[in-house]
């Protein structure tokens, strides 16, 4: 007797009727979906599994950072959050450019082994130091920017903060020996001035701090001397702008008592101080008189400038009373022409530092070959 066939029909449902029932079957899986798709979502799959990764930050020489070094796109962004003015933001850009600029020329040296007593590393510090301070970026609840805009009117200025300037100026604006442009002058003189002895007490502070722990730090002797020449070197750049300072101080107080006489020669206060400190100087005669045209040119480059800086503030209060609004088209325009002239003051402010860091170094070089 042949063994029964257990075939897909053997509990009694007929072949066809079977098929039918798995389609259906079939059917009602798929319309009970979605079902996850491989490698997608699954409980258990790579994707369910693994952190999310974070996007990543763009490398410091991105095209979308404004600097090649994170460090100063990250003072970049701080002084933005702080909300300063747009011709402040301008001769900040131009700083942090110079110290960009100065610190890949130290990475430079130091790769050729130029730089082993870190001198030129410490003054790079220095630099930065009085960057933050100038533009209250060192965390400081007291700490103020130093206004260098031309366009301020001087009775809307801050304190000159020493009472020997402040009796200076008064004496000047009461003396009715200046007219109002030539007032405009002085207070950017004066202004300039304190600029500079606030540059001249960050870099005291700093040497004060490095004094501190130098005392503190014992040595090896093979290094001891490096480090007293570098702290010579702050001294002798300290006695220079304390120098420098004086001699300002003593022209002040001579144009204030005297008002502007006939000889004067420059008309903006840095090309007033560097003519001052060249005509001091171990220059020839001749390279008096090179210096000396030289000097023009960079005083009609600060002048061009200084109308950029001016055009850039117009340009800002212009934009701002064409948002109020809200006519599209307009403030289109107008944001493209503030773009302009900000990339524009920009560029010609980093010209302008380049430029005096150009001079005063070849009166620095002067006065080192004189001693």
């Amino acid at each position: 007797m042949a063994t029964p066939r257990l075939g897909v029909g053997s509990r009694g449902l007929p072949q066809p009727q079977l098929l039918v029932l798995l389609l259906l079957l079939l059917v009602l899986l798929l319309l009970l979906g979605p079902w996850p798709a491989a490698g997608h979502g699954g409980k258990y799959s790579r994707e369910k599994n693994e952190p999310e990764l974070l996007p990543k930050r763009e490398p410091p020489n991105s095209p979308g950072g404004e600097f090649r070094m994170e460090k100063l796109n990250q003072l970049w962004e701080k002084a933005q959050r702080l909300q300063l003015s747009p011709v402040k933001l301008s001769e900040l850009h131009a700083d942090l450019k110079m110290q960009e600029r100065d610190e890949f020329a130290w990475k430079k040296l130091k790769a050729e082994g130029l730089d082993e007593g870190g001198e030129k590393q410490a003054k790079l510090t220095r630099n930065l130091s009085v960057i933050l301070a100038k533009y209250g970026l060192d965390g400081r609840k007291d700490a103020r920017a130093v206004s260098s805009n031309s366009l301020s009117d001087p009775a809307e200025e801050d304190s000159l903060e020493d009472p020997r300037l402040e009796k200076l100026w008064h004496k000047a604006k009461t003396s009715g020996k200046f007219s109002s442009e030539e007032l405009t002058k002085l207070w950017r003189e004066f202004q300039h001035h304190k600029e500079k002895v606030r540059e001249y007490n960050v870099l005291l502070e700093t040497l004060s701090r490095t004094e501190e722990i130098q005392e503190n730090v014992i040595s090896p002797l093979d290094v001891s001397h490096v480090k007293e020449d570098m702290l010579h070197s702050k001294h002798a750049e300290l006695k220079d702008r304390l120098r420098g300072i004086n001699q300002a101080y003593d022209r002040l107080r001579k144009v204030s008592h005297q008002g502007y006489g006939t000889e004067t020669e420059f008309e903006e206060p840095r090309v007033i101080d560097l003519w001052d400190l060249a005509k001091s100087s171990n220059f020839t005669e001749k390279e008096l008189e090179s210096f000396r045209e030289e000097l023009k040119h960079f005083e009609a480059k600060i002048e061009k400038h200084n109308h950029y800086q001016k055009q850039l503030e117009i340009s800002h209060q212009k934009l701002k009373h064409v948002e109020s609004f809200g006519d599209p088209e307009h403030v289109s325009r107008n944001k493209e022409k503030y773009a302009m002239l900000e990339e524009k003051t920009k560029e010609l402010g980093y010209k302008v530092k380049k430029h005096l860091q150009d001079l005063s170094g070849r009166i620095s070089r002067a006065r080192h070959n004189e001693l």
